[in-house]
């Protein structure tokens, strides 16, 4: 797959200039670390700080404003922000309200924003955290301990980012974000294999006429491959694993 770079070690540090640089009325880089904040600053509200891997954007810096996250992590590419990122992300956006933590369900996420949290807490400042676990794929997967968490937590984001908006504290921003976790699922499918670019080569092959369904958002193995097949057929495949949940019914509003 081709990309256009320069050194693969900028990669993450030259995105989040870019950003800064397209849109300085919306967000800040934090000196000498890879996160992004608002550009304003901190504001006198509940606090919402993501984060994640690299490699997913728009997820968690394209996110970052009104409504949504007061600040995002960037770990290097698939890997997940060390505990003194999001540390300082955290000090950040502390407008003394509290902050809350929306954290992908990857076993290193999970270990660093915790360590973080408790990091903070030294320093006075409430902290609480969430996970997201949307996958209906496969369990105990490739660096996870139950389900992984993926594009659900885009809704996570905008949901408790309105409720921080609003005024709400911290244990009721941390509970309707809850609240939308256990009502999301997500599955996926692919019909290539991303491409790391310090590997410079994609992860696995995929047959020219191939999809892999239920794959996760690192290239982790989903439930099968299959032949590929029309769009209305694989809709309806993804949607069955979903439905078998048994939480929605005929007749439920929902966002998809």
């Amino acid at each position: 797959m081709k990309k256009l770079i320069n050194q693969v070690d900028d990669i993450v540090s030259e995105m989040l200039d870019g950003m800064t640089a397209a849109y300085p009325q919306y967000v800040k880089r934090i000196e000498g670390f890879e996160i992004l904040v608002r550009a304003k600053g901190p504001s006198p509200k509940v606090a919402l700080v993501s984060g994640g891997g690299s490699g997913h954007e728009p997820s968690h810096g394209g996110y970052v404003g009104r409504g949504m996250l007061d600040g995002a992590v960037a770990g290097a590419v698939f890997t997940s922000p060390t505990p003194d990122q999001v540390y300082e992300a955290i000090k950040a956006v502390n407008g003394g309200k509290g902050v809350l933590l929306v954290i992908k369900n990857y076993t290193g996420d999970v270990m660093n924003f915790e360590m973080a949290a408790d990091m903070a807490r030294d320093e006075g400042i409430e902290v609480e955290q969430v996970i997201v676990a949307d996958d209906v794929a496969v369990e105990n997967s490739t660096w996870t301990t139950g389900r992984r968490g993926i594009a659900g937590t885009v809704l996570v984001h905008k949901i408790a980012g309105a409720a921080t908006e609003s005024g709400m504290n911290l244990a009721d921003v941390k509970r309707v974000a809850e609240k939308v976790i256990a009502n999301v699922r997500s599955m996926g499918m692919a019909v290539n294999a991303c491409t790391v670019p310090a590997a410079g080569k994609p992860g696995f092959d995929l047959a020219d006429d191939e999809i892999e369904i239920g794959i996760g958002i690192h290239g982790e193995p989903g439930t099968h491959r299959e032949k590929i097949s029309n769009v209305n057929d694989i809709a309806d495949k993804l949607l069955a694993k979903i439905f078998a949940e048994g939480i929605y019914s005929s007749g439920d509003d929902v966002f998809w």
